[in-house]
């Protein structure tokens, strides 16, 4: 059985590469089920944010496992094998322990030190064991990941003033119009990408922004956190209306298509005027083809590395001091890992003595009488129960925390001979 982690992020993809791989949510259920209906995937959790795809699995034997993943990713991608593989990544074992550890804690990410991450590596972990495919051992990795991502938060600056995709893309039109004040501003969505943009628009001096959501309801919800700002708020449907109207254009909607391309923006715009595309979405939101139209400039997620890099140097010493915290969570980990090995001699050890306990209770009780037995039955039993815990206590404790791995076998061996313990080959106890 070994853990591995087979994906693709930014480091190694491209966004129109990245947006064929993505697994929206309502998707992630029919996956996981798909992948676990391979022979060789015990385990599985499926992490999918605009900035990678990545899959964890628990493998019984771990490079046809592998082999299943990328099988799954190239059909789902609909991308060739020789396409496919130049672009994912695959790490094992202690690699991809320290690599969800260092995703969580956002030292993985296009914004080093950006908090999302963590929420999200939270969302993959609960839809992981809301459908059935997180068991034991992926539910100790995530949740010793969460615990590594909080506690480089909470530990270290890394996070301090540590700019967001959202804020990165309001960087972005700052350093192409300088002052955002006159300029009107459209945010297509309303979700959390969508109120980052918003907040950080307005904090950089920016006062017509309009609002355009497949639900008002949602979007009034964003206008309610920024009441002091005047939002106008649009259906879907006054869409190409609104955006004929500004000039500056963000998308952050959970569309698996295009919702802007060539065609529609030809036939509302005024081509004599600018306007400034960003899209944050993966998949993309605006197709590749509206760069064709005059005056129409376009950037996505990929194109916000520039500014990202201006903020990179001063995070890298802070980062430093991150990856220190991640070694000994991943250490803590390791621990709980190799203790598992013991777990087949413990059960084995317990339930020998307690058949012991029990036989001998039973000799106990039948020589009392029948009277005293009823009476006192439950004292007993508590006493028996007692006595066995208390001895088994200390053997138990020593070796599950023995880190010596020659040594603890070496226990384990003594055990099984001392008490006369039969396992079978996969270390279950016989009979």
């Amino acid at each position: 059985m070994n853990i591995a982690v087979i994906g693709l992020s930014h480091k190694t993809a491209p966004v129109e590469v990245r947006e064929k791989l993505s697994i929206p949510e309502p998707q992630i259920e029919g996956a996981i089920a798909h992948l676990l209906s391979y022979p060789h995937i015990e385990e599985v959790s499926i992490l999918s944010t605009c900035n990678r795809l990545e899959i964890y699995i628990m493998a019984t034997e771990t490079q046809p496992g592998v082999r299943e993943v990328v099988q799954f990713l190239s059909e789902h991608s609909k991308l060739p094998l020789h396409q496919l593989r130049p672009h994912l990544f695959t790490l094992l074992h202690e690699d991809a322990v320290m690599h969800l550890m260092r995703v969580a804690a956002g030292l993985d990410s296009l914004v080093l030190g950006e908090g999302q991450i963590l929420a999200q590596v939270k969302q993959a972990h609960k839809l992981g064991q809301q459908y059935k495919g997180i068991g034991q051992i992926l539910n100790r990795l995530f949740k010793q990941a969460l615990t590594a991502g909080k506690r480089v938060r909470t530990e270290t600056s890394i996070g301090t003033g540590a700019v967001s995709i959202s804020s990165a893309a309001v960087e972005l039109v700052q350093m192409k119009v300088q002052s955002l004040h006159g300029y009107r501003f459209t945010v297509i969505g309303a979700g959390k990408m969508s109120r980052l943009l918003v907040q950080h628009l307005i904090s950089k001096g920016a006062t017509q922004i309009a609002i355009v959501n497949r639900s008002l309801k949602r979007a009034e919800e964003l206008a309610r956190q920024f009441f002091e700002a005047d939002l106008k708020l649009h259906p879907l449907a006054e869409m190409m209306a609104v955006v004929a109207q500004s000039d500056v254009v963000f998308t952050s909607t959970g569309a698996t298509e295009p919702i802007l391309d060539r065609i529609k923006l030809e036939a509302c715009l005024d081509l004599s005027c600018s306007l400034m595309l960003v899209d944050i979405s993966v998949p993309r939101n605006i197709a590749a083809d509206v760069t064709e139209l005059l005056n129409v400039q376009c950037f996505n997620v990929d194109d916000l590395k520039a500014v990202v890099a201006q903020n990179h140097e001063s995070r890298r010493q802070m980062a430093q001091e991150a990856e220190v915290l991640l070694e000994e969570e991943v250490e803590a980990f390791e621990v709980w890992w190799r203790s598992l090995e013991t777990v087949p001699v413990i059960s084995c050890l317990r339930d020998k003595i307690e058949g012991i306990r029990e036989q001998e209770l039973e000799k106990a009780l039948s020589r009392l009488g029948s009277e005293f037995a009823e009476k006192h039955q439950e004292v007993i039993e508590a006493l028996t129960r007692g006595i066995v815990n208390k001895i088994l206590h200390d053997p138990m404790v020593q070796l599950r925390a023995q880190q010596d791995i020659e040594t603890r076998r070496r226990a384990m061996s003594t055990l099984q001979t001392l008490f006369n313990l039969e396992l079978d080959a996969s270390g279950q106890q016989y009979g």
